[in-house]
């Protein structure tokens, strides 16, 4: 578990939630959350001796961590930090989800943390659409307003093309939408893109003919470094 990788993030004013191994076993210090009756009292307890007995839907505590600092001249120093963790009872599996974060319980509730979690597939198919389908991963400068362009350009791409996914979704409902995914549109876009961009310059009432297309590639195609010298010339003389 990578304990030190959230110590850097919360040194550095950031935050995360993370899902937690089953198996993962930090000594719970404090609990969030009263329970009336016969609860059983958790602080102290390591977290594996508290979940066999545990018969609360929700578990919300801070617990303490240990691990190894980075290494500094050959030698590692050990160190702890102290995040929330959640445990919520899932009964299709039968076990808890563990969820390990340092967002406080005046942001989020438990249940809010887990559902949170739930929604990183979402995150994380928009960057892979914005990096398979639309080069943000291709950035071949380092110029840092060349760089900026090209996100803005991805960025921009990318809600144009999921504008024009909801405006498909609603006109086809049913069964087959379902099928209809983000990322299937995402290929289908890039693929498309110039074909759609000559409907709307069509649209517009700009010429898209093909002397128009072939103008201006050879208007691109002309060297603006025509009378600069090249070495290639000796071996054409």
């Amino acid at each position: 578990m990578q304990y030190q990788v959230f110590t850097r993030i919360k040194e550095n004013g950031g935050y995360f939630v993370s899902r937690l191994k089953s198996n993962a076993n930090p000594l719970i210090i404090e609990s969030y959350r009263t329970h009336r009756g016969r609860s059983i009292d958790v602080r102290g307890k390591q977290l594996q001796d508290v979940l066999k007995n545990l018969k609360r839907q929700v578990l919300d505590v801070e617990v303490e961590v240990t691990f190894n600092r980075r290494a500094y001249r050959g030698k590692e120093k050990k160190d702890s930090e102290r995040f929330r963790l959640v445990a919520v009872y899932n009964e299709d599996e039968d076990k808890y989800h563990l969820y390990i974060t340092n967002l406080s319980t005046d942001l989020l509730k438990a249940e809010e943390v887990a559902r949170l979690y739930g929604a990183r597939w979402e995150v994380e198919i928009l960057f892979k659409e914005l990096k398979s389908k639309y080069a943000l991963d291709v950035v071949p400068t380092s110029n840092p307003q060349v760089i900026e362009a090209f996100i803005w350009i991805a960025i921009l791409t990318l809600l144009i093309s999921r504008k024009i996914y909801t405006i498909i979704r609603r006109l086809n409902p049913g069964e087959k939408v379902v099928r209809f995914t983000q990322l299937r549109w995402g290929t289908v876009f890039s693929e498309k893109a110039n074909y759609l961009l000559a409907d709307v310059l069509e649209y517009l009432g700009l010429d898209t003919s093909f002397i128009t297309s072939l103008r201006i590639s050879f208007s691109e195609a002309l060297d603006p470094h025509v009378n600069r010298r090249r070495y290639t010339e000796e071996w054409w003389a």
